[in-house]
């Protein structure tokens, strides 16, 4: 089975040396990585030509979002599976996309994990941890997601299903989950085991600001995948906390 791994970087250039080495440590061969840069100004580009060995497609030119970059990335993408790790995410351990691999041999479409969010300036200080739980679709009622980087899916849904809604700034990974999982019923499983290590400080908690607009593209990606908006909102957000607790 080939895994596509898709990364989007821009001005990446502290985080990313960290990102090409969780790659670069993988015992599973079969990979195709595909970074999407969105023409960095700093040094990005030139730390990911001289230390990435395992880069299959190197795509550089400006892009509209993360989101958009990730769509490219797609777009080229001929594993038989696909995810994506961020510019400053790490795989949690060597064996990660292996046992990821093997969790795929139950014939499910799509398989997901648990993420450890982690302090910017060391990855070993566990900040919070997702622990995601057995997938069961009246859970989206109340708000539950999988946490989207340790989603990986079939590429050929992907195709079907379409990729990430341009008009969601912050929430298309949330608004594709639901229609993954909500709308079209995907063949969902769970791994259970740390799969990500996540740095603080991601687009959608970065600022006031971007909290409330995360909010906002929330409530329209409940509305527009008719799932029932008040319950699944606030329990969404009241769940994060026990993160914290038990980290």
């Amino acid at each position: 089975m080939k895994v596509s791994i898709i990364t989007a970087t821009y001005n990446s250039a502290s985080t990313i040396l960290d990102t090409i080495k969780s790659i670069e440590s993988q015992s599973y061969e079969s990979i195709e990585y595909i970074i999407v840069d969105g023409n960095s100004s700093d040094d990005t580009i030139e730390l990911i030509q001289k230390n990435c060995t395992k880069v299959s497609t190197f795509i550089i030119e400006k892009d509209k979002g993360i989101y958009d970059a990730l769509n490219k990335g797609l777009a080229v993408a001929t594993g038989d599976i696909v995810g994506f790790l961020h510019s400053d995410d790490l795989f949690a351990s060597e064996n990660s996309i292996s046992n990821l691999v093997s969790a795929f041999e139950n014939d499910s479409d799509a398989i997901y994990a648990d993420l450890e969010y982690v302090q910017k300036s060391d990855t070993n200080k566990v900040v919070r941890l997702w622990k995601s739980g057995v997938f069961n679709i009246s859970k989206i009622n109340n708000g539950w997601m999988p946490p989207h980087p340790t989603f990986y899916m079939r590429t050929s849904l992907y195709k079907k299903y379409g990729s990430f809604n341009l008009d969601y700034k912050i929430a298309a990974d949330y608004d594709s989950l639901l229609r993954y999982l909500w709308v079209n019923k995907v063949q969902v499983s769970y791994l259970p085991e740390v799969l990500i290590k996540m740095r603080v400080g991601g687009a959608s908690n970065r600022s006031l600001k971007n909290i409330y607009q995360k909010s906002l593209e929330d409530i329209k990606a409940l509305k527009s995948n008719k799932v029932p908006v008040f319950k699944a909102f606030i329990i969404k957000n009241i769940s994060k906390i026990p993160q914290f607790i038990f980290k």
